[in-house]
């Protein structure tokens, strides 16, 4: 249970600072987005940006020239998505439960935000809004711990949160949806030590701790960056690698 209570607590801690996520989380390759879009059968030009937080993946999706729409349950991530591109429809609702009409999109994506769903039930309303032929994608980023000094970062930001939960980002079969495939793309992020740290600092597991844990964690991050070559001095490219799963409605 208390693992169960911890996975909530991080589920729901974005909002608390959304300016701060909106300025120092990663946006998504727009190879992957593309990559997910021509799993659909049809062109996409109706979009869901679901789970949409403050719209790393909206904008992404809007310089691809598609109409989409977000939804966000969190009210605060909604209001910085809304202040960074009120063109775009921002709907209270969830994965599970969605005001929107049946086969209305053509895509559904979700950047970063898949493994906090009840997937079985989000997968069944996904394909309601969905048309036939229609096309979802999950995508996530992930620091590429092939790169000795990002490795080295990852294992030092881990905290008393992250030992205690665990995510699966693989996406169960659904009999709405053909099997879903996957593919990883190569991706970056480019930072400071001082905005790395900051980015550090919008993770869930970093958000629900103590906060003396809180301010050590990012002390410890920060005094990393500054003493490795390869970080200490202006900016740098954090390099990602970008999970993107799909799976084609059944029609």
């Amino acid at each position: 249970m208390e693992s169960d209570e911890l996975f909530a607590r991080r589920a729901g801690s974005f909002g608390a600072d959304a300016a701060a996520y909106a300025e120092h989380r990663p946006d998504y390759p727009a190879d992957g987005i593309r990559w997910v879009l021509s799993g659909a059968a049809r062109p996409v030009r109706r979009v869901l940006d679901l789970a949409a937080g403050t719209g790393k993946l909206t904008g992404g999706l809007l310089a691809l020239g598609l109409e989409v729409t977000a939804v966000e349950p969190d009210p605060a991530m909604r209001a910085e998505l809304s202040r960074r591109f009120p063109e775009v429809p921002a709907l209270p609702g969830t994965a599970e439960r969605m005001e929107l009409p049946d086969g209305s999109v053509d895509a559904v994506l979700v950047g970063q935000a898949f493994h906090w769903f009840d997937r079985a039930r989000a997968l069944t309303e996904i394909a309601r809004v969905l048309r036939p032929g229609g096309v979802v994608g999950g995508l996530w980023n992930h620091e590429e711990v092939g790169v000795e000094w990002v490795a080295g970062l990852v294992l030092l930001s881990r905290t008393s949160a992250s030992r205690r939960v665990s995510f699966d980002n693989a996406m169960p079969s659904h009999p709405a949806f053909e099997p879903f495939e996957r593919a990883e793309f190569p991706h970056a992020h480019r930072r400071t030590a001082e905005s790395l740290t900051a980015t550090v600092g919008t993770h869930s597991h970093t958000r629900v701790i103590p906060a003396a844990e809180r301010s050590e964690l990012l002390a410890r991050v920060r005094a990393y960056l500054d003493a490795r070559p390869e970080t200490a001095h202006g900016e740098f490219e954090l390099p990602l690698r970008t999970t993107v799963e799909r799976a084609r409605r059944r029609s």
